[in-house]
Parts: C-alpha cells; structure tokens; sequence
C-alpha cells in the first residue's frame, strides 16, 4: 500500500503548479487544473523513481518540475498499468506512462533523458469515481474481483 505525499494542481500551461493539501477530483480530473484528454485526467508521479531521477542527474528540483499532478510513495507505479487504483477518495484507471516532454530539459538539462527509462516519469489515468484526495491518504490497488 502506498501513501499520498504531494498535490499540485497545474492551471495553466507552462507556468508554476500550485501546492495543494487536499484537491476535489471530478469525471474531468482535478477541479482547477488544466483539461486534459480523458485516458490523462490525473499524473502521478512516483517518490522513489524522482529521488533516483535527482542522483543520477547530481540535481534536487522539486517532484513539480515533473508537473505531475499526485507524488506518491510506496507503490509500484508501472506495475499498475491497466489497473484500478484507489488514492483516497477517488478511483483511477490507470492508462499508460507519462513519457517527458521537451518542457524537462527547460527544468534542467538533461532530466528529459532521465525519466525515459523505468516508468521514472509516472503514470495518467482516468477517473473512474471522483471524490477528493488529500495528502497523508492511502493508494492501493484495487483487486481484480471486486
């Protein structure tokens, strides 16, 4: 079982993300964020991959510079792929990798690269049950049975 520890919601293109403690989650993602297409309405970004991302890189950005929407520790990310997750409140189908875009290297040269390998830059789902999350709440998978 994995654990929330950051919230960030991105509402506008290109510019900082705003911190937040708890967010309210609809069918469309994260009530304040940017659309995004349905299979992409919420990233998470893993704790322990961005932490290896840092030291291979001698960098220590901040989990934001991903722009990713939900830091989580404790759980496998890439092993969810197709999968349902609980993260709070909410329930996400979680669609696909969230490969890097050219706005990483614009955070630091090379960081693009970095997050290539490993599901390093996180994953995106869509909302299955919306709700809210808040940082400290739990993330685990939800059995194929129920």
């Amino acid at each position: 079982m994995g654990k929330v520890i950051g919230l960030a919601i991105k509402h506008t293109q290109k510019m900082p993300l705003e911190i937040a403690d708890s967010v309210d989650v609809t069918e469309v993602g994260i009530v304040g964020n940017i659309e995004q297409s349905p299979d992409r309405r919420i990233t998470l970004l893993s704790r322990e991959k961005w932490e290896d991302t840092m030291g291979d890189l001698g960098e220590d950005l901040p989990w934001t510079a991903r722009r990713a929407n939900v830091l989580v520790e404790g759980i496998d990310l890439a092993s969810c792929m197709g999968k349902s997750l609980q993260v709070g409140g909410i329930t996400l189908k979680i669609m696909g990798e969230t490969h890097p875009c050219g706005f990483m290297e614009r955070a630091c040269d090379g960081l693009y690269d970095a997050l290539v390998p490993a599901c390093r830059g996180g994953v995106h789902g869509s909302v299955e049950y919306g709700g809210k999350i808040a940082v400290g709440d739990t993330v685990s998978l939800i059995s194929e049975s129920e």
